[in-house]
């Protein structure tokens, strides 16, 4: 059977989420988590379904892709599928050749999957490693600690905080509480939650979204951000331990995040909340 590529309506999102938990498990490559779905999920399903890719043969799907930008595909594929020839060639077939609407012309960028053979056949398509991220784990079969400062999960009502706790974490973020709504709706929610840390004084300080794939199985950090105006004081430690402990009650196995390696201060603030860095991954690029 032929490899086919997919562009799923929202009703057929479920089945993409689907199958991205049943391929998270311990010890696999950073890769696609149902949570980043979950996160794009604050455009809209119409906007999620309208950024998603699937390959299947067979009516089974076998790699799913995450438009996550204008000129990046985030890609990932079933466990047993990371070294399927004839599903990388189309893969490769499909991601260089802007007429078949997955990528554009000009710079464009692949993550996949550390040992896929498609990051093979784009090397050998003159494709070129891009900046490092660093993968980082906390495993969760122990109980996590205390983190020492007051931790929240937002609700419908505190949307408006945690919206606000985001952009002024992030340079140039547009988060709202509506955005936060549309997210909250979308079925990977379902194992989300949201959680803000406030300092003595009741201002909210940090705040975090984890997401599960289910009992068992790895969950994921996305997006983790501190206050500009309360950096420095530990804050990024405490809501990340916290996101810890939520995961854990939602019975992940272990604790996810990634962030440029460049990044030295985010990378030191995932070790003091205990995690650990795994070898570090590089996106693949096509020049201009």
């Amino acid at each position: 059977m032929a490899i086919v590529l997919g562009e799923p309506e929202v009703d057929g999102l479920g089945e993409a989420v689907g199958v991205l938990r049943e391929w998270q498990y311990e010890g696999a490559p950073m890769q696609l988590h149902p949570g980043d779905l979950g996160w794009f999920w604050r455009s809209g399903a119409e906007a999620t379904a309208a950024a998603v890719r699937t390959w299947s043969r067979d009516g089974r799907i076998l790699a799913v892709g995450l438009l996550d930008g204008p000129g990046l595909l985030r890609l990932t594929i079933a466990p047993a599928a990371h070294r399927d020839a004839e599903l990388a060639r189309q893969l490769v077939a499909d991601v260089t050749d802007p007429e078949r609407g997955v990528l554009p012309e000009g710079k464009v960028n692949v993550e996949a999957p550390t040992g896929a053979l498609v990051q093979d056949l784009l090397s050998e398509h003159g494709w070129n490693t891009d900046e490092p991220w660093t993968p980082l784990r906390r495993d969760l079969t122990e109980p996590v600690k205390d983190p020492g400062v007051r931790i929240e999960v937002v609700g419908p009502e505190q949307a408006h905080v945690r919206a606000a706790v985001q952009r002024a974490s992030f340079d140039g973020s547009t988060f709202t509480d509506g955005l936060w709504h549309a997210m909250a709706a979308g079925p990977p929610y379902a194992d989300a939650r949201c959680l803000i840390a406030y300092d003595d004084q009741g201002d909210a300080v940090a705040a975090v979204t984890v997401w599960s794939a289910g009992p068992g199985r790895p969950g994921l950090l996305e997006p983790m951000g501190v206050h500009r105006e309360h950096r420095r004081h530990g804050y990024g430690r405490a809501i990340t331990v916290a996101a810890a402990a939520a995961l854990r009650e939602l019975g992940s196995s272990s604790a996810l995040v990634c962030t440029p390696s460049s990044n030295a201060g985010a990378v030191a603030t995932y070790e003091a909340a205990g995690f650990r860095q795994r070898p570090e991954v590089r996106d693949l690029y096509r020049p201009a």
